[in-house]
């Protein structure tokens, strides 16, 4: 897929995803990035209103941090997954 930059007037935008099935509530990305996801229980959640973002690397390092890579950044333009990285 060929990524499109956003048009005039259209902000670049991240999307925020934690799957619930695979986090095992490490709770790096919470200690990375404590104003998008908070440990409510035994598993990382996002924050309400805080699934779609500007883009910040910080939310690709919290991706990157996670052991069980449960942590998805997508990019709302393109629809591209841009996190976690590839190692």
């Amino acid at each position: 897929m060929t990524a499109r930059a956003p048009a005039d007037g259209e902000e670049a935008a991240w999307h925020l995803a934690v799957d619930q099935g695979q986090c095992i509530g490490s709770g790096m990305c919470v200690a990375l990035v404590p104003d998008r996801f908070a440990m409510p229980g035994n598993t990382a959640r996002v924050l309400p209103g805080a699934a779609d973002n500007s883009p910040d690397a910080t939310l690709l390092d919290a991706a990157d941090s996670c052991p069980v890579l449960a942590i998805t950044v997508t990019d709302r333009t393109t629809g591209r997954t841009i996190g976690p990285r590839p190692a």
